[in-house]
C-alpha cells in the first residue's frame, strides 16, 4: 500500500512540474537542510512567488506533497483521496498563485533516494550544505554518502547552478564533476559569496543572565561588501544558511543590499541552536532536532562565543547519535574528545551509546562528566544544579527526545508547542 501511495503521489507531482513549470532549487546536505531552506526562501519571497518545503516534508512523501501543496493526512483514507482529488484540480484547472519557484528539502537515508526525487523533481539549482557521517547505518561509509549527495547537483542543466559550500572539503570533492554554472559560498577567500567580520551581538541583563542579539557580519561578492544581521541567532551553521541563500539569490539578479534587508526576518528553526530561557534565569541553547557528528561539532564551536557572567557554567547535555551504524562507537568516543577540546563546566550524557561520549572526554583528562540512562533523572539534576546565567546546550537524535529535557528546563514552558519540536499529539503518543 505504501509503495502504491509513493507512485500515486510522484505521478501526480510530475504531473503538476510539468504544467507550472517551476524553477525547483533542491538543497541536501548532512547538516543543515531546513535552515538553508527556510533562508532561501526567505531571501526570495519577497521577489517571487514561492514554496518551500514544510515541517520535515523532505522524503518521498513530503517532497510531492510539497509540489502538491498539500499536508500530510496521515492515515486518514479520506484525506488522502482529498490530496489527489484537489491534485487533480490543479491539473484540470490553472491555479494563477501557484509559485515560480519551489524550494525542495531532499534528505538522503538510504542510497537512492537523491535520485529517486530528483527523477521527478529535477532541479534547476542544487544546493550542498555540508557533508559529513550520518546514516552510516545504510551507506556504510563517507564516500558513499558523498557519492548521494552529489546527484542533486550532477543531474542539473547546463545552464542550472550548482551552489557550493567552498569550506567543506567533501563538498569541494564534487566540483569537478558538476557540468551546470557553480557558485560557491563559505568564509574561505575562495568562496563566491563570503561572510567577513563575524561577531555575536550580546550583552548581560539585569539579573545576571546573557542575552544574545544576533549574528553581525558582512556579506561580500564580486567586490560589494553589505553588513548583515541575523536576529536571535547564535550558530555559525546559521551563517552558512544565510551564504547558501545569497548564492542563490545573486543566480535570480538580486543584490547584496535586496539580500541583507530580507535576511533581517530571518530566524532560527525549533531545535535548530534556539535560544531559550531557562529556569532560574539560565539560557538555552535547544539543538534538540536531530545530531551528527559533525553537527555536534558545530554546536560546540558556537556555544565558546557566549560571554557568561562572573561564576556562571557551561553545561553540555548529550543524547545519543543514531544511525551511525559500525561507526558509532568510534564516532561517540571522539566527539568526547573533541567536547574535551572545549571550553566547558560540565558535560551530562543520555543514552547507551553516549556513554561512549563520555569516555572520550574522560581519557582526555575531563572529570566533571556523567552519564543516565533515565531522562528523568537527567532533567532532575539540572534542575537541582543550574544556578543564575548558566549557558546549558542540548543536543540529540530525534529518537532520544531531547527536547523534552528542554521543556521541563523553561523558564515559560506553556510556550513549548510554539518554540520546540515534536510538540503535536502524534508525538505525544
Amino acid at each position: 500500500m505504501r509503495k502504491f501511495l509513493h507512485k500515486l503521489l510522484r505521478f501526480y507531482a510530475r504531473q503538476v512540474l510539468r504544467k507550472y513549470k517551476p524553477a525547483i532549487i533542491g538543497v541536501t546536505g548532512s547538516v543543515g537542510k531546513s535552515a538553508t531552506k527556510e533562508a532561501i526562501y526567505t531571501v526570495l519571497k519577497n521577489f517571487y512567488r514561492v514554496r518551500r518545503s514544510l515541517k520535515n516534508y523532505n522524503n518521498e512523501i513530503g517532497v510531492p506533497l510539497t509540489i502538491l501543496g498539500r499536508l500530510s493526512p496521515g492515515k486518514k483514507l479520506s484525506g488522502w483521496l482529498r490530496v489527489f482529488w484537489m491534485a487533480l484540480g490543479s491539473l484540470w484547472f490553472t491555479e494563477k498563485s501557484y509559485p515560480e519557484i519551489l524550494v525542495l528539502e531532499m534528505a538522503a537515508d538510504h542510497p537512492g533516494d537523491i535520485k529517486y526525487l530528483t527523477d521527478f523533481a529535477p532541479c534547476r539549482i542544487g544546493v550542498i550544505t555540508a557533508i559529513g557521517p550520518s546514516h552510516l547505518e545504510f551507506f556504510k561509509n563517507i564516500d558513499n554518502v558523498i557519492k548521494e549527495k552529489q546527484i542533486i547537483v550532477t543531474h542539473l542543466p547546463p545552464g542550472g547552478w550548482a551552489v557550493l559550500n567552498a569550506d567543506d572539503e567533501n563538498v569541494l570533492k564534487i566540483k569537478e564533476k558538476v557540468d551546470s554554472k557553480i557558485i560557491t559560498f563559505g568564509l574561505s577567500q575562495e568562496a563566491s559569496v563570503r561572510a567577513l567580520e563575524i561577531n555575536l551581538d550580546q550583552e548581560f541583563t539585569g539579573d545576571g543572565s546573557v542575552k544574545v542579539n544576533g549574528l553581525r557580519c558582512k556579506f561580500k561578492y564580486e567586490g560589494s561588501v553589505v553588513p548583515v544581521f541575523l536576529p536571535d541567532t547564535v550558530s555559525y551553521a546559521a551563517i552558512y544558511a544565510a551564504l547558501a541563500a545569497a548564492a542563490v539569490g545573486v543566480t535570480f539578479g538580486l543584490n547584496l543590499v535586496e539580500i541583507s534587508d530580507a535576511l533581517k526576518t530571518f530566524a532560527p528553526l525549533s531545535g535548530r541552536m534556539k535560544l531559550i530561557k531557562g529556569l532560574n534565569h539560565t539560557l538555552i541553547i535547544d539543538d534538540t532536532y536531530n545530531s551528527s557528528p559533525k553537527a555536534v561539532r558545530s554546536a560546540l564551536e558556537s556555544l565558546e562565543t557566549i560571554h557568561l557572567p562572573p561564576g556562571a557554567r557551561r553545561w553540555i547535555v548529550l543524547g545519543d547519535m543514531l544511525e551511525l551504524g559500525r561507526t558509532s562507537a568510534e564516532e561517540h568516543e571522539q566527539i568526547g574528545r573533541v567536547v574535551a577540546e572545549h571550553n566547558f563546566d560540565y558535560l551530562l550524557t543520555f543514552g547507551p551509546e553516549a556513554k561512549n561520549i563520555a569516555l572520550g572526554a574522560k581519557k582526555m583528562g575531563q572529570d566533571k562528566i556523567i552519564s543516565f540512562d533515565v531522562q528523568d533523572k537527567l532533567i532532575a539534576h539540572l534542575k537541582q544544579h543550574v544556578q543564575p546565567g548558566d549557558l546549558i546546550l542540548i543536543k540529540g537524535s530525534q529518537g532520544v527526545r531531547m527536547e523534552r529535557v528542554v521543556k521541563a528546563l523553561m523558564a515559560e514552558p506553556r510556550k513549548a508547542k510554539l518554540l520546540l519540536v515534536r510538540q503535536t499529539d502524534e508525538w505525544d503518543e
